[in-house]
């Protein structure tokens, strides 16, 4: 490969240059720190929230494309002497200082990434990674000295702090270039960086950078440190050869150590830098609240108990291991032996990684989403827990709380939360009316995989009301109960705002600039309607059958309650199978939608958007059709007018103009995003659906046509990582098809 090959031993991929065609980027954490890394040292940090907790700040749209995270630098000076000058730098990322590098090499591991590199007989190997249960990134840079003279290397890290909500760091700028604050401290041959913005007023956390040897200068002042024409690839400092030992008031904060490094030949150094964040009680903010000379200095001790237990190498390679071991063990849990290393491949390491990454994130937080709005998704976060709850289940018996928590008593729901209030988004509300049944979804996830009945049992609140709690298994009543009293003309259930495609806007009907597609409704008749919502009723509404029928009694119903609401709910189901094999079939596939004006979305008797791949997905996977050859018929045409090399379209043929009708999905160019690409994401309705059909060749030749692995040679193309999925992929409409984005 030109870029990479697999490690499967190792569970790592490795990189070979850092000229990849997009960032590939690593997630590390697994609690509630979690920090972004590329292959060229970019990315950034936060706590549980990416738009309310973050820690280092980082420019979309920047030029170059990758910035941000802890920047190194590594010089090779003239002498040992306190003037002493640069000869050259570099950094051991690449990136920021872009210096060519003799050699270079990254490795994307399970929760940890290390990069490889030399220069002038000088290598260095910079490991990352979030130790389990602690809120920090810890980054271990061993500096060898390969050559047969001695040598001084300058080591310097920075990073530049962002203040705490990153929607005010990047737009209140009157504001905020007055309040960063910083704290300098040398402890025990150590120095210690504190970041404690507005700390003082409102808040009861900070950060810290620290590394656990001398420092020959530090700086916490982002003007000081880069100088008034410089950029992160020349800091004036790194130039000069000296730090300015700056202190911040205001303006731009960060946080940069240097340290200083004399080898001898064939001899290592290493170093530990800690990147920290730290909440203490209200009325424990302060060194010592009732000394007057110690008025403003913040409680450091449980950032010394922090950094205390990485001081040493032999802790960072102990938080290593136990990281390791706890994936490995993870990994154990589900695994298989197919004879084809490729598929052995995604689904005992990558996919299973990816699934907990998803998790964690609910792709609230990346390198195309900002982590600035859309927070957790109801509707994503449950469907992460289908591909998660094997790994921890007392993790995702939790986030089925939490969800269950943002909807409201009628069983529509909060379409996004934030994951530092858990609060719903007023930004972006509810009204899209796939949203609760797929509470059904994880919910019976979970109790198949756990068999734990009692989350049904669990007091859980509507939208965080105290006082409005009952048990889970109400939610999930009112969750089909919503789909059951909110149906169309046609007796399919109404859309909302959107279905499962958010850019499927049959209510909308924007003609003004700026308005956001998934907010505004225009001309909500209550008549347009989705087979896509309707195939999902009919599956997970059996599931809420199951789920009464195996634990009613143990939830409290009778007997007598259970065969009355199952046989309720069963005449529901039926009778929107049944509409959706006569009001939802178009001839050779399942319709997509009624518009507002009750016409056919997706058939054969439009011009453009002719099909569409979700109702034929969720349709099968629901069984509707499989006694009649509907089902059949309908996977047919998707291999026939949705299937490239690529994968599978999400439709065909893509929209030319903008319909205003059908909202955000025409007003993407041919062949992207929701206009014809193709979504990682629903190709695998399609496997299953093949399955289910008895289809089992095209079930795995779906698979394998996007599935990373298979296409890992065509990254030139794909340019997103070769590791992972991400959310689209170009199709075959667009000017670049295989195309890949948003991973």
């Amino acid at each position: 490969m030109r870029y990479c090959h697999f490690d499967d031993a190792a569970k790592e991929y490795v990189i070979e240059t850092p000229a990849t065609p997009l960032p590939w980027i690593n997630y590390l954490g697994n609690e509630d720190f979690f920090s972004l890394i590329s292959n060229t040292g970019g990315g950034y940090s936060f706590y549980k929230d990416a738009k309310l907790r973050r820690i280092t700040r980082y420019r979309y749209n920047n030029v170059p494309g990758d910035n941000g995270s802890c920047c190194y630098y590594l010089s090779l000076m003239d002498s040992a002497d306190a003037d002493a000058k640069p000869i050259e730098t570099w950094s051991p990322t690449f990136l920021p200082a872009k210096t060519p590098l003799d050699s270079y090499r990254c490795r994307q591991g399970i929760g940890y990434t290390v990069f490889e590199s030399s220069k002038r007989g000088i290598e260095s190997k910079l490991t990352a990674f979030v130790p389990l249960h602690t809120n920090a990134e810890i980054n271990r840079l061993d500096v060898t000295n390969t050559t047969d003279a001695p040598v001084v290397i300058d080591a310097t890290a920075s990073v530049e702090w962002c203040l705490w909500n990153a929607v005010d760091d990047s737009s209140n700028f009157q504001c905020n270039l007055s309040t960063g604050e910083v704290e300098i401290e040398h402890e025990n041959d150590a120095t210690l960086l504190y970041h404690k913005t507005e700390f003082k007023e409102r808040r009861n956390h900070y950060a810290f950078f620290a590394v656990n040897s001398p420092t020959i200068g530090f700086d916490t002042s982002r003007d000081e440190f880069l100088g008034q024409f410089n950029g992160w690839d020349t800091p004036q400092v790194i130039a000069e050869g000296k730090a300015h030992d700056s202190v911040a008031h205001g303006w731009f904060p960060i946080a940069a150590n240097r340290v200083r490094l004399e080898l001898k030949p064939g001899e290592t150094k290493s170093l530990v830098f800690v990147l920290g964040y730290i909440e203490v009680a209200k009325d424990q903010k302060w060194e010592d609240p009732d000394d007057p000379a110690k008025v403003g200095i913040i409680n450091k001790k449980p950032a010394h108990d922090l950094f205390r237990r990485f001081v040493t190498v032999e802790q960072v390679e102990a938080a290593l291991s136990e990281l390791n071991a706890y994936w490995t063990d993870l990994l154990s849990t589900y695994s298989v032996e197919s004879g084809d290393e490729k598929l052995d491949r995604m689904v005992n390491i990558w996919h299973q990684y990816q699934c907990m990454v998803t998790f964690n994130m609910s792709r609230s937080a990346s390198y195309y989403e900002s982590g600035m709005g859309r927070g957790m998704g109801f509707r994503d976060s449950n469907q992460d827990l289908l591909g998660f709850v094997h790994l921890v289940p007392q993790h995702a018996r939790q986030r089925i709380i939490d969800i269950a928590s943002t909807q409201m008593e009628d069983g529509s729901a909060w379409h996004q939360y934030q994951p530092l209030t858990k609060k719903g988004n007023a930004d972006i509300g509810g009204s899209f009316n796939d949203d609760p049944l797929w509470l059904v979804a994880g919910t019976y996830a979970y109790l198949a995989e756990t068999g734990d009945v009692s989350i049904l049992t669990e007091p859980v609140p509507f939208n965080n009301v105290e006082g409005s709690e009952v048990p889970l298994l109400e939610h999930l009543r009112r969750s089909v109960n919503f789909t059951v009293t909110h149906k169309g003309p046609h007796g399919i259930p109404l859309i909302g705002r959107a279905d499962w495609n958010d850019c499927l806007n049959l209510n909308c009907f924007s003609d003004t600039p700026g308005e956001s597609f998934q907010t505004v409704e225009n001309n909500d008749t209550g008549v347009a309607e989705s087979v896509f919502i309707g195939g999902m009723f009919v599956l997970y509404g059996g599931q809420y059958v199951d789920i009464i029928e195996h634990y009613g009694q143990a939830t409290g119903m009778t007997d007598e309650q259970t065969t009355a609401e199952a046989a309720a709910m069963r005449n529901e189901i039926a009778a929107v199978n049944d509409a959706v094999k006569t009001a939802g079939w178009d001839g050779e596939w399942f319709l997509r939608a009624h518009d507002a004006y009750s016409r056919k979305v997706g058939t054969h008797e439009d011009t453009e958007g002719q099909i569409y791949i979700e109702p034929q997905g969720m349709c099968v996977m629901a069984g509707i059709g499989l006694d009649d050859g509907k089902a059949q018929q309908a996977l047919e045409s998707v291999k026939d007018k949705l299937t490239c090399d690529w994968g599978t379209a999400i439709l065909a043929p893509a929209y030319s103009i903008y319909r205003i009708e059908l909202g955000e999905i025409s007003s993407y160019a041919r062949g992207y995003k929701e206009n014809g690409g193709i979504f990682c994401h629903n190709n695998p309705w399609i496997s299953i659906a093949n399955a289910l059909a008895n289809n089992d060749d095209e079930a795995f030749a779906v698979y394998k046509r996007n599935c990373p692995a298979y296409v890992e040679d065509k990254s030139d193309v794909r340019k997103v990582e070769p590791y992972v999925y991400c959310q689209m992929v170009a199709g075959p409409e667009a000017a670049t098809p295989g195309e890949g984005k948003n991973s």
